[in-house]
């Protein structure tokens, strides 16, 4: 693979290729990946696999028209064909009078932030195998627990480089680790599955994999012989695990693309109470070793931390820069690289209450700990979503059930939202448990 050093002389070599072939102007991105990954099941090894990829995409301007093409070819007289190629698309393109690099004024200049992104244990495929095999282990002990669907453990690194025609190079290198496991519960007939998981940079930072494979197996046998709900009105409980999906919801709704072709339920709502008061969700793109940290976006703009929602007000857009020029606004810094907008490490702030006092307050509701489906419409805010969980009566948590459907609108859902204590940074987009009041839960 490929080190940042030489990842960031390719992007530059390949910039000035497409400025000497005829291009106004280009910007480049490439990634390098390389990744062990290690499965078992009941005990014996299953798979080991190691893959290693590399990708460049070029996009070049002539005037006010462009082209983007990507290759994994990168041999000399490969790259010159690339250029070619992406030269005479964009002279045959439409004009776009928004598109263009990102403002000159506004680059990363100087030193990257250092976020610890990057470790240096390359662990073997016996000491992987050794953590998915200690992970089934203890799912497999579990009292109740029946079968496996398997273990595994994996290590990659992956090397990232941006070069653009006006003065901005940089690369980076991140490491990742992870593991997880997934077992199955009860007899034929009435079998129950669940699993857990766990991603960080630095190997060290992992959690024990005896701690994963007992939280799958008691998440497995917690939900043997669901029930059915009573449909009805009542508050829905989103766990931790799955509540930071309705920041993905939010991020949809805010993203430059979304409101320059005025899709967004959110489209007039810049500035003006969108959450409950209390509520905050920010961006932190320079946490160490955050597993969506990044020392720059997609066009080379400096990243920094960012308020989205102060005390429930919608404080900004995500945009790049051609959203930006279309919007009259200033690029946010958020930029993915092939276009679009992608956050750092964002995360709702922690509330005050107690998961179980947020529990403990319901008389009748469910609490969600999967959903089912693509129910969610950005345009309307519309949400309708199969589900299932445990039911709550008195302020406990009585029973596992399923196959019931969630639905509201996501305005009147984060409207009436309150989110618990136990904010964890787990999964790069992060959300305490979350009690959202008066959805309607019907049962399949």
């Amino acid at each position: 693979m490929k080190s940042p050093d030489q990842a960031r002389a390719l992007v530059e070599d390949v910039v000035a290729r497409a400025r000497r072939a005829g291009a106004d102007a280009a910007d480049v991105g490439f990634s390098a990946h390389a990744a062990l990954d290690v499965s078992v099941r009941l005990g014996a090894l299953e798979d080991v696999g190691r893959s290693e990829t590399e990708d460049l995409g070029l996009r070049v301007f002539c005037g006010r028209r462009n082209a983007s093409v990507s290759t994994s070819d990168l041999a000399g007289a490969a790259l010159d064909d690339l250029v070619d190629r992406a030269i005479r698309m964009a002279r045959e393109a439409p004009e776009d009078k928004w598109a263009g690099l990102a403002p000159a004024d506004r680059l990363l200049r100087g030193a990257p932030p250092q976020l610890d992104l990057a470790d240096r244990a390359e662990p073997s495929p016996e000491a992987l195998k050794a953590l998915a095999l200690e992970a089934e282990d203890a799912a497999r002990a579990v009292e109740g627990v029946t079968n496996s669907e398997g273990a595994g453990a994996g290590a990659a690194r992956a090397v990232s480089a941006i070069a653009t025609s006006h003065g901005f190079a940089g690369a980076y290198e991140l490491t990742r680790y992870g593991l997880h496991a997934s077992v199955l519960a009860g007899t034929s007939g009435a079998m129950e599955r669940d699993s857990a998981h766990h991603s960080a940079r630095h190997a060290a930072a992992l959690e024990s994999a005896a701690a994963i494979g007992v939280r799958a197996g008691e998440r497995a046998v917690a939900r043997l012989n669901p029930g059915r709900v009573r449909s009805g009105a009542m508050p829905v409980v989103f766990d931790s695990r799955i509540s930071g999906s309705l920041l993905g919801h939010l991020l949809g709704a805010i993203s430059g693309g979304a409101i320059t072709r005025k899709t967004s339920f959110l489209l007039d709502c810049l500035g003006s109470r969108v959450f409950a008061r209390g509520v905050d969700i920010a961006d932190d793109p320079h946490r160490p070793r955050g597993l969506r940290s990044r020392p720059y976006d997609g066009e080379g703009l400096p990243v920094s931390p960012t308020p989205i929602v102060t005390d429930g007000m919608l404080e900004t857009w995500l945009l790049d820069s051609a959203a930006a020029r279309q919007l009259g606004l200033e690029p946010t810094g958020h930029a993915a690289r092939g276009g679009g907008v992608s956050p750092g490490n964002l995360a709702m702030a922690a509330g005050k209450v107690p998961r179980d006092t947020l529990i403990g307050e319901i008389d009748r509701g469910v609490l969600v700990t999967e959903v089912i489906g693509q129910g969610v419409n950005l345009v309307t805010g519309d949400y309708s979503r199969g589900a299932s969980g445990f039911l709550i009566e008195g302020g406990e948590i009585v029973a596992p059930v399923s196959e019931f459907t969630i639905a509201s609108n996501l305005k009147d859902m984060f409207a009436g939202l309150t989110p618990a204590s136990d904010l964890a940074y787990r999964y790069g987009v992060d959300a305490p448990t979350i009690r959202i009041e008066g959805m309607t839960v019907a049962s399949g």
